[in-house]
């Protein structure tokens, strides 16, 4: 794998620790600005939303830049946002770099999507997407931890520096590792966006954004399940976020390795474990310890895979494609937590959420035929 793609992980990883890293900081955040918990908690709710609208009107706007240009540009413009973030003195000006930082995130993983792909060549399309996303997962086991633990000893906003400073290697990285051809007028945008008019498209996205939706409905809520049905006590939380987070690298690990070659095996193998471990999990919560990293394996290995597909389903849309897939996968992250909190009357409640969304996504596995890569048959 080419050194620049490590690069770009390296800035998905601050991304990802980020995106994550305000659920260890929200009490101190809000008691200093003088807002609710409750109310501190909607910035989660701006970064996604930000995500999913930022995505293709990002990606739309550089699609002409050489790729090594938007993708240092994005990368400035989500330091900057940290920076604001940092200095902010109310809670508006913190909710508003949220939403840059957002977009900025957005822009760049989308052209990092495909920036990856074509790094490598198709036959190695799969493996490169799991190094890149291999930056999200490392982020929930090191840099959501660090974070927490730096916003305890010197406060949330040194956390928002950390990130800022964290850009500048990725950013140097970006420049002397990408190369600066990529930018593309050879397909018209009208012509990228009708892509989204083919089902074939829609189903990968559908289903990237159903299986996404069942990991974010279990994951945001698995605080409750420790500390009530499995019996564990309140220092379990962090060992158990830590024991999905390996999940979740070995998951993209295994997707990188298998995913350009034996695609739909791969799916027709993890998907059908994914719903039937959420059930097991609700239905046995004491086995938590055991099926937490099992099921982050399977929930990023089928999602790695997904992204895989779509790259390749979305030949059409050179450009665009990474936007469609991260625009999807956020959609699921954001409306999963939202649909699990309306079965919080019981703890277990957003585990079977997960189990009925993970097995609507397995109706729709056996149209992916035809959706693998160029190099896969199977």
């Amino acid at each position: 794998m080419p050194l620049a793609l490590y690069l770009l992980a390296l800035a998905v990883f601050a991304m990802g620790t980020s995106e994550f890293m305000l659920s260890g900081l929200l009490p101190d955040l809000a008691a200093e600005l003088g807002v609710p918990v409750g109310t501190a908690g909607l910035l989660t709710s701006a970064f996604a939303v930000g995500m999913v609208a930022g995505a293709p009107p990002m990606a739309a706007l550089a699609r002409r830049w050489p790729r090594r240009a938007g993708l240092f540009t994005f990368l400035v413009l989500f330091a900057a946002a940290h920076v604001l973030g940092a200095t902010a003195a109310s809670f508006p000006v913190l909710c508003v770099s949220r939403v840059v930082a957002a977009f900025a995130n957005a822009g760049f993983l989308a052209l990092a999507v495909t920036a990856a792909a074509d790094l490598v060549g198709p036959e190695r399309r799969g493996r490169a997407v799991g190094v890149l996303l291999s930056g999200t997962t490392v982020a929930t086991v090191v840099g959501v931890p660090a974070g927490a633990l730096l916003g305890q000893l010197l406060g949330w906003r040194a956390s928002f520096w950390a990130v800022a400073v964290l850009c500048a290697p990725a950013a140097v990285g970006v420049l002397r590792g990408v190369p600066g051809g990529g930018g593309s007028g050879r397909s018209a945008l009208r012509a990228e966006l009708a892509e989204l008019a083919r089902p074939r498209l829609l189903r990968v996205l559908l289903l990237g954004a159903l299986v996404n939706a069942g990991t974010f409905a279990a994951f945001t809520f698995l605080a409750p399940v420790v500390t009530g049905p499995a019996g564990f006590g309140r220092r379990w939380v962090p060992v158990v976020l830590v024991l999905f987070g390996l999940g979740t690298v070995l998951g993209v690990t295994v997707a990188g390795r298998l995913a350009d070659r034996h695609p739909l095996r791969l799916l027709a193998v993890a998907g059908p474990l994914l719903p039937l471990g959420w059930a097991a999990l609700a239905a046995f919560p004491t086995a938590l310890p055991v099926l937490v990293p099992v099921l982050g394996a399977l929930s990023f290995a089928v999602g790695g895979t997904l992204i895989t597909c779509a790259l390749a389903t979305a030949t059409g849309a050179p450009t665009m494609a990474g936007a469609y897939a991260t625009a999807a996968l956020n959609l699921g992250a954001t409306a999963g937590p939202l649909l699990a909190a309306a079965t919080l009357r019981t703890p277990t409640g957003p585990l079977y959420t997960a189990a009925a969304l993970t097995a609507a996504a397995l109706l729709l596995t056996p149209t992916l035929r035809n959706h693998a890569p160029a190099r896969a048959n199977t």
